[in-house]
């Protein structure tokens, strides 16, 4: 009884997170001298008026879920791994990198894709894996190594477009050049979309939720997170833990570069992360790290950046308008949090009185 009341009053919490959310999103509208029916009006045909659109949504919510399936790791271990945008980058980077070798290759075509992947998976791994070295070896903040590392990343994008990779007697902002189809994911016929990176994207959440709530290692990594210390003095390999939430995590961005190579853009482009690892950060911490609620929550993330984008053309307004919506809903959850977690000590107070 007591368990289904606590439910209850978290989830009415969470309802006037989102209320409050939009109350506050349509206050900004007004200010802007805006309908704000009509932007929630264009905001949902934007993401769901058409067959291209729905298939562009989920184009979009592929790489923002295995994100945030990887930051579940290092949240878990109290980890703030912005340098996920960066882990990202250098998980397409190697994706590339192995596709450009095996160019001329006679293995099969599948097989090729197979070991594209798994080299994006390694690349955001070891990117990760810095990030950790640096917080666990060396005292940085995994704030600042993180946030460094994104800047060399993109860096290096920049530099393998331009430089070693560029296209044969031009260097160009559109990327390098492009694969052979042959070398790319199965495309739905007529969308942008494949079914085998939605695949990809619910295997690996549904892994990440095993892991972290099946497990001995789950249970370990949560007592890192939860008091470093105490975790210590139970003898809990802390640093072991801290970089393995690291390395999973980079596993899961590093996967998502190599769909958005093999999957979306089949080279690579400057601007390959499209801010899905900081869009992560934001849905991680809106589900308060519950693998499972990624899913609904990642999917609603990506209809909103798909949507907006009908904001400029027909309201003649900022697409980042979503990212208020965005960043309003985060703030709100947060706040409310906090509301909820007096309200129940006050409860339990007087329960105990």
């Amino acid at each position: 009884m007591e368990k289904s009341k606590t439910r209850i009053t978290d989830i009415a919490f969470r309802v006037g997170a989102v209320l409050l959310a939009l109350v506050f999103t349509t206050i900004v509208l007004i200010v802007a001298k805006a309908p704000p029916l009509k932007a929630y009006s264009e905001i949902i045909n934007g993401s769901l008026g058409s067959m291209v659109k729905m298939a562009d949504v989920l184009v979009a919510f592929v790489p923002l879920l295995l994100v945030t399936s990887g930051l579940l790791f290092t949240f878990t271990a109290g980890l703030y791994n912005l340098g996920i945008e960066g882990q990202i980058v250098l998980g397409a980077i190697f994706t590339t990198g192995a596709l450009r070798m095996m160019l001329n290759s006679t293995l099969p075509p599948a097989l090729i894709i197979l070991l594209a992947v798994l080299a994006g998976a390694l690349g955001g791994a070891l990117w990760a894996a810095l990030v950790g070295a640096l917080k666990t070896f060396g005292g940085v903040n995994e704030i600042f190594g993180g946030l460094g590392l994104n800047f060399v990343s993109t860096a290096l994008t920049i530099w393998l477009i331009f430089g070693p990779w560029k296209q044969p007697g031009v260097g160009s902002m559109s990327g390098t050049k492009p694969f052979p189809e042959t070398m790319w994911l199965p495309m739905v016929s007529g969308f942008r979309l494949s079914w085998w990176s939605v695949g990809l994207a619910i295997v690996g959440i549904l892994v990440v939720y095993g892991l972290l709530n099946g497990t001995y290692f789950g249970l370990k990594m949560k007592a890192v997170g939860k008091n470093f210390h105490a975790s210590y003095i139970m003898g809990i390999p802390h640093t072991r833990y801290m970089m393995m939430a690291f390395i999973l995590c980079g596993v899961f961005a590093g996967l998502a570069g190599a769909v958005q190579v093999v999957g979306v853009y089949h080279r690579l482009i400057p601007s390959i992360s499209s801010g899905y690892g900081f869009l992560g950060l934001l849905v991680a911490m809106l589900i308060n790290y519950q693998a499972l609620f990624a899913i609904p929550v990642a999917l609603f993330f990506a209809g909103l950046n798909i949507g907006s984008i009908q904001l400029p053309i027909v309201l003649k307004l900022d697409s980042a308008l979503s990212g208020v919506l965005q960043g309003s809903l985060v703030l709100f959850v947060v706040l409310m949090e906090g509301v909820r977690q007096r309200f129940t000590r006050k409860e339990t107070g007087k329960d105990g009185n």
